[in-house]
C-alpha cells in the first residue's frame, strides 16, 4: 500500500471506530458492535504501525524518537552540508 492508500484506509476505520463509539454510547450492552469495535480498532492499529514505519509518525504523542537530539544543529560544524575551512 502507498501513503495515500494508508492514510484513506487509517481515515475510513477512524470513522468506523466512531460511529461504533457513539453506538455504544447508547447500546454499552451490545457485545456485537462492541466486538466490531475492538477488531477495526486493531486493525487501525495494525495499519498505523505500517504507516510510522515507512512513512513517519501520524501523531505528536505516543512512542517517540529522541535520537534527533544527538545528532548535529545547522549552526555545528558537523551538519550536513556545511563547508569547513
Amino acid at each position: 500500500m502507498n501513503r495515500e492508500m494508508l492514510l484513506r484506509r487509517i481515515s475510513a476505520l477512524q470513522f468506523a471506530i466512531w460511529e461504533l463509539h457513539m453506538y455504544l454510547d447508547t447500546h454499552p450492552c451490545c457485545e456485537h458492535a462492541l466486538q466490531r469495535y475492538n477488531d477495526l480498532n486493531d486493525q487501525r492499529m495494525v495499519l498505523m504501525e505500517q504507516y510510522e514505519e515507512r512513512f513517519g509518525p501520524l501523531q505528536a504523542c505516543g512512542d517517540v524518537r529522541w535520537d534527533w537530539v544527538q545528532s548535529p544543529w545547522p549552526w555545528e560544524p558537523d551538519f550536513p552540508g556545511n563547508v569547513r575551512e
